[in-house]
């Protein structure tokens, strides 16, 4: 089990219904019934009863609470000696951050990063976790990941992040289709096999909102959850897929896929973190590399943008 599925167990205790202790934890009410469920399902226990007035701990919840406030207690002892730690080492960052990223390591700068902290801050350890975008947003509302890559809008008042550039993906066909799509409208590219990823990347959301914009739908759809499986799977001939711009130049070039249209989908790539952690040593430590390694300035504005749609 995870700390922070005992920290939500001992908040719905206290608030003693699910919609107040959400909000006190700036989750939905769905991902924190089904964190409750993970954790009664891994404990086989029934630590809940529903009633009308909201959540009532049973027996076994009271045992399970008890021993979980001891454990939260003993983590928030270990954060206070970790601070210290930082105090006798000054100008010292220390603790650990686990991160979320997606894409390729190349294309998010991720090697740089690694080495621009490791370098500046010896004392902090860092875990990395690949996850899909709309995963690894979750994860850091709900406080699994301390920070993570990400792309799209963000969608959630709990969670900001530093805008680090913008990602641009093309509509790309299988290299043997370019006679037929070359003239293709967006009905008959929508009629075409189309690869996908999730409901839950916004990969999928972009895909959709693409196609929906010019009243059309994908007939068929090939779901594939990681960008260079997508990329392969056009190669092969299997269908139509948005392919990161870069990637799909260089295999235009190579003679590997044709690309349709000069339509060209951008999103902005952010570093994202819990809103009320912004100012937390850790995080800012972060935060002051990826301005380094990307080239940014302190202070840029950190509001949510729009994916855009661009044809010429």
């Amino acid at each position: 089990m995870e700390l922070y599925q005992l920290r939500n167990f001992a908040a719905i205790a206290g608030a003693g219904q699910l919609t107040r202790a959400a909000e006190r934890l700036h989750v939905s009410q769905p991902a924190l019934s089904a964190q409750l469920k993970a954790l009664e399902d891994e404990l086989d226990l029934t630590l809940f009863e529903r009633v009308p007035t909201g959540m009532l701990l049973t027996a076994a919840g009271k045992r399970v609470l008890a021993s979980a406030l001891v454990v939260l207690a003993a983590a928030q002892d270990l954060r206070h000696e970790a601070r210290a730690l930082g105090r006798a080492h000054p100008g010292q960052v220390t603790g650990k951050a686990v991160i979320g990223t997606l894409s390729d390591p190349d294309f998010i700068r991720l090697g740089n990063f690694m080495s621009a902290a490791v370098k500046r801050y010896p004392l902090l350890e860092l875990e990395l976790h690949q996850e899909v975008t709309g995963a690894a947003l979750q994860r850091v509302a709900d406080g699994t990941l301390d920070a993570s890559y990400f792309y799209g809008e963000l969608g959630d008042a709990a969670v900001t992040g530093l805008r680090l550039g913008d990602v641009v993906y093309r509509i790309a066909a299988p290299a043997a289709w370019a006679g037929q799509v070359r003239e293709a409208g967006w009905k008959d590219i929508a009629a075409l096999p189309w690869i996908i990823p999730p409901a839950i990347s916004t990969h999928h959301k972009l895909a959709y909102a693409a196609l929906r914009a010019h009243g059309v739908e994908p007939s068929r759809v090939v779901e594939a959850d990681q960008e260079a499986v997508v990329a392969s799977l056009v190669v092969s001939g299997v269908g139509i897929a948005l392919i990161r711009e870069d990637m799909a130049l260089e295999k235009e070039a190579g003679g590997e896929i044709c690309l349709w249209s000069d339509t060209r989908l951008v999103t902005p790539l952010w570093f994202i973190q819990l809103r009320e952690r912004e100012f937390d040593p850790l995080i800012q430590a972060l935060l002051a590399v990826q301005r380094d390694v990307w080239g940014l300035r302190a202070g840029l504005p950190e509001a949510s943008h729009a994916p855009q749609l661009q044809s010429a």
